[in-house]
């Protein structure tokens, strides 16, 4: 890269000469050339990039996801290999980014079946009941049909296909029950659903295409039971079909597929036995149909860590939960980058040429990827922010003064989103979030408790159906399982995923996610007090301050007397630095910290180098200014619950000194450390 050339000058080095055959580079602008030499300008990269669409569904039609830019993780291998049939993760993860790829021929050599219940298929589960079953078995039933109807209707047009002309009996009778029962045609979920769970309850599914009609209702029967004893003829005459054909080791397996469950997700009872009563039916589909048929279940953590039934621990072995690497997104993120622009970019490229090389002195990678939650939605939507800025103010590529902007941006939306990702589960989640506004992001138990005691009353009246939850561990509990904080282990903060245990009551220290720090106004450790100091100069001091007390009764004041006081001043940080490097305080804290005390010495510096020329500051009340500071530094630790640490009762022993230096003593809690003078 050829040395001195700024941000376009950069880019224009990196791209000329391997822009693809179709588009030219001349000057400051790309221009597209099609056919004959048609000519369309734009203003550069910036114009054409993009990361894609922020949901699988769009992206699949008019976004990126519709090339070449799906990236096979390890979730979806294990999905599409079989190993695993429950496939969990956080909204915006990728989940239906997989489904939608194991939907393709490119993803899954054998038919699929994607099924997605809308508000009114979702109504006619939960509303779903028979007598002598508990909801979850009930629901499993009516699943049950759902997959059996499924894979009756393919077994049919495959055999056709496959098979030949010459069909097996098996075959021929599972074609004569999808007739019988009005199942042939291309139906929507909801009619399927409510043909099915009328029969379902009234005894009333033909079966005589298996010959077995008359042996049903038997007296005395259950409305379950009978059900039950349909369901088994019928998935019986689906089995022997797939079975006559050996569909099981001459073709991939039919994969039926659910996704959007969130659709018709609520806290109700009945929505829990709608999501238990698919993974029953999708066990029993496995087992029952053997290698001819599969399952994939793509369900919001969320949803599935809330679910409670007697059967759960059978699942953990068909269980994957998907994680995203930093250095898995950054793939993403310049796969969607070269499909968008066209352009072989190596990363180099794309976040030293398209991106600044740093932001606030972080590489840009690095400053994109830690202030956005580990998945893919976030890292579109924060790098498309990034790019719609810049290219909104006509920039070839994308600034500094563009990602700031743009985090600013991408933060508001994410708060806003997480309120609303968890809006049926934890509804008070939005009321939380004032107790970290205007603040530091390092919040430590104590401090939080008494935050959160303040609010306690006025929470438990607005959702006095979760005061359980709405403890100080409680709100603690849900705020790190939804990733809004971390827990400080060691020289790491911990946030939700992977294998990390949650917060222990003993654990005391947490930090609020990067994501979230901006729109809260929470972008330091600790809120600091500013200090201002004094510039006043003697004839222009306050009546009645220590100060002017002091100055008048020693109007003769030396310079050696007020460069001894500004000696006190450095001599009082040097003492607190050291007792700062041996201190526990949060690492950030005591960064930020640091850099206060440092800026009062450097002040104190300054002041006696005016001193040295002759100056006449008031060095009384700059002494004084110093030890308010200190003062309010140890309160504001203090109200952070750093009441125990050694630096906080320095703070105070300090303050008090320099008092003692100017030539008198007040009562405890300077405060003035923001005072200008």
């Amino acid at each position: 890269m050829t040395a001195g050339l700024g941000t376009v000058g950069r880019a224009h080095a990196l791209i000329i000469g391997t822009f693809p055959p179709g588009r030219a580079y001349s000057g400051d602008s790309w221009t597209a050339q099609q056919g004959g030499g048609s000519v369309q300008p734009d203003t550069g990269p910036v114009s054409i990039l993009f990361f894609g669409r922020d949901d699988a569904e769009t992206d699949l039609q008019d976004g990126l996801l519709k090339g070449s830019v799906f990236r096979p993780t390890y979730a979806y291998r294990e999905a599409l290999s079989g190993r695993k049939s429950l496939i969990i993760g956080r909204k915006g993860s990728g989940k239906s980014a997989i489904c939608r790829q194991l939907a393709t021929p490119d993803g899954h050599s054998g038919a699929s079946v994607l099924i997605a219940p809308d508000d009114a298929a979702g109504d006619e589960i939960r509303r779903f009941a028979l007598q002598g079953l508990t909801p979850d078995t009930a629901k499993s039933l009516i699943w049950r049909y759902l997959f059996a109807v499924h894979a009756a209707r393919h077994l049919t047009g495959h055999a056709r296909a496959a098979h030949g002309r010459r069909l097996p009996g098996s075959v021929r009778a599972v074609r004569s029950f999808l007739e019988a029962n009005g199942e042939s045609d291309d139906a929507r979920m909801y009619e399927r659903l409510r043909r099915g769970i009328g029969r379902l309850q009234s005894a009333d599914l033909s079966l005589k295409a298996f010959g077995v009609e008359a042996a049903l209702g038997i007296g005395g029967a259950s409305e379950g039971a009978e059900a039950s004893r349909q369901l088994d003829v019928l998935e019986a005459g689906v089995q022997a079909g797939f079975a006559d054909l050996d569909c099981a080791r001459l073709h991939p397996p039919l994969l039926l597929l659910v996704d959007q469950l969130e659709q018709v997700w609520t806290v109700e009872p009945e929505s829990h036995a709608l999501v238990t009563g698919l993974l029953l039916a999708a066990k029993h589909a496995i087992s029952f149909y053997g290698n001819a048929v599969r399952t994939a279940l793509f369900i919001r953590a969320d949803i599935y860590d809330t679910l409670n039934f007697g059967d759960g621990d059978k699942f953990h072995s068909d269980e994957i939960r998907i994680s995203w690497t930093r250095e898995a997104l950054e793939d993403l993120a310049l796969s969607r980058a070269r499909a968008s622009i066209g352009l072989p970019l190596t990363r180099h490229e794309l976040w030293e040429g398209l991106f600044p090389v740093s932001v606030m002195g972080e590489p840009t990678s690095e400053y994109i990827f830690r202030r956005s939650l580990p998945r893919p939605r976030d890292t579109i939507q924060f790098l498309n922010v990034c790019r719609n800025i810049a290219d909104e103010a006509g920039h070839f590529t994308i600034s500094e003064d563009d990602v700031l902007a743009a985090t600013d941006r991408f933060s508001r939306w994410k708060l806003q989103d997480l309120a609303k990702e968890y809006l049926i589960n934890h509804p008070f989640l939005r009321s939380l979030f004032p107790l970290f506004e205007n603040t530091g992001y390092v919040v430590m138990r104590s401090t939080l408790d008494e935050r959160f005691e303040g609010r306690r009353e006025t929470l438990h009246r607005e959702f006095s159906d979760y005061t359980e939850s709405l403890t100080t561990q409680g709100v603690i509990d849900v705020l790190y399982g939804v990733g809004f904080i971390g827990v400080r282990r060691g020289n790491d903060t911990v946030y939700a995923g992977g294998s990390a245990t949650p917060p222990l009551p003993d654990e005391h220290e947490f930090h609020v996610h990067p994501c979230f720090r901006p729109a809260l106004n929470s972008l330091g450790a600790i809120e600091l007090p500013t200090y201002l100091p004094s510039r006043t100069r003697h004839p222009v001091m306050g009546h009645g301050s220590l100060a002017a007390a002091i100055t008048a009764a020693d109007v003769g004041l030396t310079v050696n007397r007020n460069v001894r006081l500004l000696n006190e001043v450095t001599a009082a940080g040097d003492r607190l630095l050291r007792q700062l490097t041996r201190s526990d305080l949060p690492d950030s804290t005591r960064e930020e910290v640091y850099v206060e005390i440092a800026q009062v010495m450097a002040a104190a510096e300054a002041s006696r180098g005016e001193q040295a020329d002759g100056g006449r500051l008031d060095v009384p009340r700059h002494v004084l200014t110093a030890s308010g500071f200190f003062d309010a530094l140890a309160t504001r630790l203090a109200a952070h619950g750093f009441r125990d640490r050694t630096v906080t009762r320095g703070l105070e022993d300090e303050a008090r000194a320099l008092i003692r230096s100017v030539g008198g003593s007040i009562g405890g809690g300077g405060g003035g450390g923001s005072d200008s003078g």
